[in-house]
């Protein structure tokens, strides 16, 4: 059962807490969470992509010529796919790229993925999170007690203080516990949660 120290803002220490085994010392399987990262990157793409085909170029209604007698291929359109201008041939149009993982798989990769960051020493716990003011100068300066260059924060629940605080670093990312997922926790160098967010991870991926 893995132990962390718990800090407060000023980076003191002020207990220390043994997390759920099932949930900081799971398995870490390096398959799982690249198949989910995958996942989730293949839903986050638009795919608004789009070409015309043949029949949707503009023009093209006359036969450029006749059949027979002129010594040139046969042509129907101008707007054939060998023609300059003409339509492109199985070009791409709007899709979805999302595909299915199961929810099992996505949770277990999540274990894996926060018992490989705990394992690196990458995850810090904090007593309490709390901002008195919305003012992006305070996650700056925890950052900066903390030796930190970018940051993942975890709260239990969303906290438009600290939301508003961080959302304009490019360097911090903001969620709450049911927003957490493998690509942020595997994307920003450390993770910084409350105390009740780890209980709150814990109650939610089954610890």
């Amino acid at each position: 059962m893995p132990t962390v120290d718990v800090y407060n803002q000023n980076r003191e220490k002020v207990e220390e807490i043994s997390l759920s085994e099932e949930v900081f010392a799971a398995p870490v399987r390096q398959d799982l969470m690249h198949a989910v990262v995958r996942y989730q990157l293949a839903k986050k793409r638009q795919g608004t992509h789009k070409v015309k085909g043949r029949a949707e170029v503009r023009g093209g209604g006359k036969k450029p010529f006749r059949q027979k007698g002129t010594g040139r291929a046969r042509a129907g359109t101008i707007r054939a796919p060998h023609w300059r201008g003409g339509g492109v041939v199985h070009g791409p149009t709007p899709r979805s790229y999302a595909f299915k993982i199961n929810k099992k798989v996505r949770r277990a990769a999540l274990r894996a993925a926060l018992s490989h960051r705990i394992a690196e020493g990458s995850i810090v716990v904090l007593d309490d999170l709390q901002l008195s003011e919305i003012k992006t100068k305070h996650v700056v300066n925890l950052l900066k007690t903390f030796e930190l260059e970018d940051a993942l924060l975890v709260m239990p629940e969303k906290d438009d203080k600290v939301f508003l605080s961080a959302r304009n670093l490019p360097n911090v990312t903001f969620l709450p516990v049911q927003g957490v997922n493998v690509r942020d926790v595997l994307h920003r160098g450390t993770i910084v949660m409350t105390k009740a967010a780890a209980e709150a991870l814990t109650q939610r991926l089954g610890g």
